[in-house]
């Protein structure tokens, strides 16, 4: 049972991380501003810098985010290593083609201070995380890699979870304002915590044998 519950959320894991990979192509087709654009002032709409910004931010994120999960495959890591590192390459450089961007916009959020701080907090623990997991295995400690990229992945993964959590989070409070607030914290914090206890857990595991 457990083993098959183990597959199922591992199908749900790697579903939702392609799904999600691709929304960026809904911004990419519009010919007119859509979804989260819709809160952005005209003025800032026409800042070129702003736009480039922006679509860096999804394009590379969403790139970031269908092959990070791959990662994870302990079948990749063992038999096909020269895969497992190109992945790595692609995905670090990503994450930083995203994340810089990313922080730059986010002091742009709609909604006030708490999601201009909840993102730009968000982007920089992410890219920290990403660049001690390339630092980290340069040096040779695969260990402290594993960790430092499994809580990089959980940054990137809270492109899937703010999609979870802001129509529910809209349909709460009845106001997206409300929503955005919030889950400018939620989309990563609980996915940093889970991996926090995670991790621990699996050191309680390790030091018990």
């Amino acid at each position: 049972m457990k083993k098959l519950i183990s597959i199922l959320l591992w199908i749900l894991f790697g579903g939702l991380s392609i799904f999600i990979s691709f929304h960026p192509i809904k911004y990419l087709l519009a010919e007119k501003p859509i979804l989260l654009l819709l809160s952005k002032s005209v003025e800032l709409l026409s800042s070129n810098f702003y736009m480039i910004c922006f679509y860096l931010h999804i394009i590379f994120g969403g790139i970031a985010l269908l092959i990070g999960w791959l990662q994870f495959s302990k079948k990749l890591q063992r038999e096909y290593s020269n895969l497992h590192r190109w992945i790595g390459k692609i995905y670090i450089l990503s994450v930083l083609i995203s994340g810089i961007p990313g922080f730059y916009i986010a002091l742009y959020a709609s909604g006030g201070l708490s999601p201009k701080l909840g993102f730009s907090i968000g982007a920089v623990l992410w890219l920290t995380f990403t660049t001690l997991g390339y630092l980290t295995i340069r040096r040779g400690n695969v260990e402290a890699h594993k960790q430092f990229m499994t809580y990089s992945y959980a940054g990137t993964f809270g492109a899937v979870t703010l999609r979870l959590w802001l129509p529910l989070l809209i349909v709460i409070f009845g106001k997206f304002v409300i929503a955005y607030q919030i889950v400018a914290w939620l989309s990563w914090i609980p996915n940093l915590a889970i991996v926090y206890f995670m991790l621990e857990k699996q050191k309680k595991l390790s030091h018990s044998f």
